[in-house]
């Protein structure tokens, strides 16, 4: 029973995570009733692709997976961002940063699936 219970959060939670990247402002407006401006749009869409990462991280498997996801997604959506023209003081290291932890994450990832 809980096994399924959990599959089916994690199906929830990856749908949910794609509707926000996919189709921020809609999403919300479904959940919520009210429409995205300004910088919610891009805030929208890194809880869509978190929530992506805990649906994966729940589903069956090694967990560690879920944080790959995040941190790789992560990566490359917010050096989209700052070719898109947005730039804050600390949007380039956090792309390094989760540029290095997907590298060391996909290291581990794969020692995981070896031990298998």
């Amino acid at each position: 029973m809980m096994k399924n219970a959990l599959t089916f959060a994690a199906v929830a939670e990856v749908a949910t995570g794609l509707a926000l990247l996919i189709a921020p402002s809609l999403t919300v407006h479904l959940l919520l009733g009210e429409q995205l401006t300004g910088v919610a749009m891009p805030v929208a869409r890194v809880a869509g692709i978190a929530l992506i990462a805990l649906g994966i991280a729940c589903w069956p498997g090694p967990p560690l997976v879920g944080m790959l996801t995040y941190s790789a997604l992560i990566t490359l959506y917010l050096a989209y961002l700052s070719f898109a023209g947005l730039s804050g003081i600390l949007l380039w290291p956090a792309v390094v940063l989760h540029a290095i932890l997907t590298a060391l994450l996909s290291r581990d990832v794969t020692r995981v699936r070896r031990d298998y």
